[in-house]
């Protein structure tokens, strides 16, 4: 088992390596790079909140949970956390125009997703933490909450501009999801609320960093015209 201390400073820098960089590029191209308060405080919150609540108070919050309500058990669970992702494509496909097209949605929720659970699944194996119910050590942070929380970020940077009822949908839905895994008895509270944080920090960055990657491409294609001419 890892020293709580070694997890948090772990945690952190995962947290730093995703938004610190994005803060960096901002100030060399404004116009590429654009990050705002509301981009870095969210996420960080909730991971600094996932480390704060680790320990006691989430042990305590689990025996109640458990004690309350000792036969629940959904595996809506499983499928919830996607929900936000299918809306914001199936709206693309309909037509009704977000931030970026169909195509580009899809690979901006690939890499979103990829990313995101990327960063929770190398947490998993190296914090090596049990979960409540004693199924395996892969407990902090909770990869549905992530899946969950990423998908919703992608609702709501696409769509949250034409409405907030899409915003509050999706996030209504993804922390639905991180209720459901408590109330399961299948993460603690902070695995919930780390995994949260890294599935809003990682689609952010995606988002953040998608205009330069459509730069790079753009180069990359006229080099090829170039040389062909």
């Amino acid at each position: 088992m890892i020293p709580k201390f070694t997890k948090a400073y772990l945690i952190c820098l995962f947290l730093c390596a995703l938004i610190l960089p994005e803060a960096s590029f901002a100030q060399q191209d404004s116009t590429l790079w654009k990050v705002t308060a509301g981009d870095v405080i969210p996420p960080v919150t909730l991971g600094l909140a996932g480390l704060i609540v680790q320990g006691k108070i989430s042990r305590q919050l689990q025996q109640h949970v458990v004690s309350k309500y000792p036969n629940y058990h959904t595996r809506v669970d499983n499928y919830l956390p996607y929900a936000p992702g299918v809306v914001s494509l199936s709206l693309a496909a309909a037509g009704i125009k977000g931030k970026h097209k169909l195509g580009d949605q899809v690979i901006l929720a690939l890499l979103s997703n990829i990313i995101a659970q990327g960063v929770t699944q190398s947490l998993k194996r190296i914090i090596s933490y049990p979960r409540p119910n004693g199924e395996d050590n892969h407990s902090f942070p909770s990869g549905h909450s992530t899946t969950a929380f990423a998908n919703a970020t992608i609702l709501h940077e696409e769509y949250g501009q034409r409405s907030v009822l899409y915003s509050i949908g999706g996030f209504g839905t993804a922390t639905a999801v991180g209720t459901m895994r408590v109330l399961g008895n299948h993460h603690w509270l902070a695995d919930v609320l780390m995994g949260a944080g890294i599935g809003i920090a990682a689609t952010k960055v995606v988002y953040i960093s998608y205009p330069w990657m459509q730069q790079q491409v753009r180069r990359i294609k006229a080099k090829q015209r170039n040389k062909k001419n």
